[in-house]
């Protein structure tokens, strides 16, 4: 079994082989370490996406919008990543962002799921049928289980989740009630035998 440091590695070389920048390069490595740290087939989608990124003609994104479709071809899941992932505080405030046509999309997960940690929320993303809850780059919910090659998606939709407990005030009230059974009552014992230097001081 190959170990993470590997797979980043690998996936850094590759790309840069395959004309990123180096930092870009560096970006796809941590992602691709990301997605197989979670199960998903990142090596597998990275390597036949390069097997093709040339007769792709993919179009590229500078400008992330509420709604985003590509002309004549497909997006570059790795360009329209990296700039979801640097404009994300100002895309924020859009809750929701919907992408058409979009190449090898698995690649532009791992995007989403660093931008969910930068403004501390949980994000939604569904492409085409496929599910994922990321949740602040810790954690990925999906639907999705298949150890496949997904070529393209016709329909990316994004949502910026609020942040809410899960929980309602009175269940919150009634275990933090139950907790104070815990709580020592003070007395002249514990506060003498307590943290600090006490009546003596030895310096």
């Amino acid at each position: 079994m190959r170990s993470l440091s590997e797979i980043d590695t690998v996936s850094k070389r590759s790309s840069k082989a395959a004309g990123y920048s180096w930092g870009i390069a560096e970006e796809i490595g941590k992602n691709i370490r990301l997605l197989e740290i979670f199960s998903l087939p990142g090596i597998k989608n990275l390597n036949s996406f390069f097997k093709k990124k040339k007769e792709l003609r993919l179009e590229n994104i500078s400008i992330i919008k509420q709604d985003n479709e590509a002309n004549k071809n497909e997006y570059c899941p790795i360009i329209a990543g990296v700039n979801f992932l640097d404009q994300i505080k100002t895309l924020e405030t859009l809750k929701e962002i919907t992408f058409k046509k979009v190449s090898y999309p698995l690649l532009f997960l791992p995007f989403v799921s660093r931008a969910a940690e930068v403004i501390g929320k949980r994000i939604f993303l569904k492409m085409d049928d496929r599910e994922f809850l990321l949740n602040f780059n810790n954690n990925i919910y999906s639907n999705y289980i298949k150890n496949e090659i997904i070529e393209t998606a016709e329909n990316i939709y994004l949502k910026v989740l609020e942040n809410r407990d899960s929980f309602e005030e009175k269940e919150w009230n009634e275990l933090y009630k139950l907790s104070e059974e815990t709580f020592v009552e003070e007395n002249e014992s514990l506060k003498q035998g307590g943290a600090g230097a006490g009546l003596t001081d030895n310096d």
